[in-house]
């Protein structure tokens, strides 16, 4: 959650898109962790070690369907000389009671059940005749037709080494190791190994929850029949979508027409089930522009510390921008531009590193890299802004490794569609985002460049 207020500025500043950021993520915190069963604590991050209650597997159990033996009642079994055994019994997964494997004898033993006392390896059914030798059991499906606790002879064709298809207790982990570590975040795999060493429960930071809104009133929902000025509310399902996928439990609101009442009883009714909210639209300077004026009425209602800052950014796309927090609790808000270009950019330059920090996670960014730009003609970027475009990136054919501390061969990227803020379509086909400095103006094809990376 929010601790303070932004930093407050000149009005007149032009704020760099560092400064912005840095502004951002010193306001937000990380949430307070709560207690949450395995399932809903899917995507959370770990607080705390977690160690090794009991180990993995809790006994030496088979791997295999077979007989569990001893080693030296079978050295130097054959197809032609087989070793003839005394079946004394099963061993079923599960089992409690288990029964002891004496020279001269075999328990028949399936896979995951524990190796019963006396016996030191296992041979698969594979290797034997399955139970077919002489005596009142005629084979392994008719085990259920002998009278309980009647001996059966196996003939077993091949030797094994102590402690063949055995897997060994604590051979997965062991009792007093760390399962997993703090700053995890929780997947498939990480939760079953969790239900795996008895943990019902666990530790985590909540995954935020992140309420998203497009305000407009020309925006119209899909499937509804468009009028005249009319567009379909895209950055909605946008942000939202975004906003999931970087961790979050995101609500989608909609659009909300240009009424700064309308709009601010919207925000009101919203804070309830925010951790973070995300608007777009509404932050410039046009005359309906009603985010700033309901915003500042909502901040008016608030307790010290509240208050939004609509600021301008060395930034293209995404030069208007709003920040800081509402509400009794200071709830974090970041008011992105409406166009969708520059609400998508917005979101992942700044709201992202957001949601990442509620999580409590250490890396937060996107991954960049360097790239050459691949493009039939030079890129311009107007000075003193730090451009964003969109880009399709392809990773370095795999090369012979180098000497140690050698650079690897970096990618390549090439420019997807115009510079426009308003070229969705373009961004479909993005999967990265080519970053040129605010002092470049010009960027020649085959020139490296920054690349974020939005796969």
């Amino acid at each position: 959650m929010s601790t303070a207020a932004p930093r407050a500025a000149d009005q007149e500043h032009l704020w760099s898109v560092d400064e912005h950021l840095e502004d951002i993520l010193a306001t937000v915190r990380p949430l307070d962790p709560i207690e949450l069963q395995l399932l809903d604590a899917q995507g959370c991050v770990l607080v705390e070690d977690v160690t090794v209650p009991v180990s993995l597997p809790p006994f030496d159990n088979s791997s295999m369907d077979g007989y569990a033996v001893r080693v030296a009642d079978i050295t130097g079994a054959s197809e032609e000389f087989p070793a003839a055994l005394e079946v004394v019994g099963d061993v079923a997964a599960g089992e409690a009671e288990l029964v002891h494997v004496g020279p001269g004898q075999a328990a028949r033993i399936m896979t995951g059940a524990p190796l019963p006392p006396g016996a030191e390896t296992v041979v698969p059914v594979e290797w034997t005749d399955g139970g077919l030798g002489a005596g009142p059991v005629t084979g392994m499906r008719a085990r259920s037709l002998a009278p309980e606790g009647a001996a059966g002879q196996v003939l077993v064709h091949r030797s094994a080494p102590p402690r063949a298809h055995v897997r060994a207790k604590g051979s997965d982990v062991r009792a007093g190791d760390r399962a997993l570590a703090a700053g995890t975040v929780l997947g498939a795999a990480q939760i079953a190994l969790l239900a795996a060493i008895g943990r019902g429960t666990v530790r985590v930071r909540p995954r935020p929850r992140v309420v998203v809104m497009s305000t407009g009133s020309e925006l119209v929902q899909p499937d509804e029949q468009l009028r005249g000025g009319q567009i379909y509310d895209s950055n909605s399902f946008a942000l939202t979508a975004a906003a999931r996928a970087a961790g979050a439990i995101a609500y989608r609101v909609g659009a909300v027409a240009d009424d700064a009442d309308t709009l601010r009883t919207t925000i009101e009714d919203q804070l309830v089930r925010a951790d973070l909210m995300v608007t777009t639209g509404g932050v410039s300077v046009g005359a309906y522009d009603v985010v700033k004026e309901a915003l500042e009425h909502v901040a008016d209602a608030d307790e010290a510390g509240s208050g939004i800052e609509f600021r301008k950014l060395a930034m293209q796309p995404g030069r208007p921008q709003g920040f800081g927090s509402i509400g009794p609790d200071h709830t974090p808000l970041l008011a992105l531009p409406g166009n969708p270009v520059s609400s998508y950019v917005s979101f992942e330059v700044f709201v992202r590193p957001a949601i990442r920090t509620l999580m409590g996670l250490d890396d937060i960014h996107r991954p960049r890299t360097r790239a050459k730009l691949v493009s039939p003609k030079a890129l311009t970027s107007p000075k003193g802004r730090r451009q964003f475009l969109r880009g399709s990136y392809t990773d370095a054919p795999e090369a012979p490794a180098g000497p140690p501390g050698a650079n690897a061969p970096g990618g390549t990227v090439t420019p997807v569609g115009g510079a426009g803020s308003h070229l969705i379509a373009a961004l479909a086909h993005a999967d990265a985002l080519i970053v040129v400095p605010e002092d470049v103006e010009t960027v020649e094809p085959g020139s490296e460049v920054e690349v974020v990376l939005l796969r």
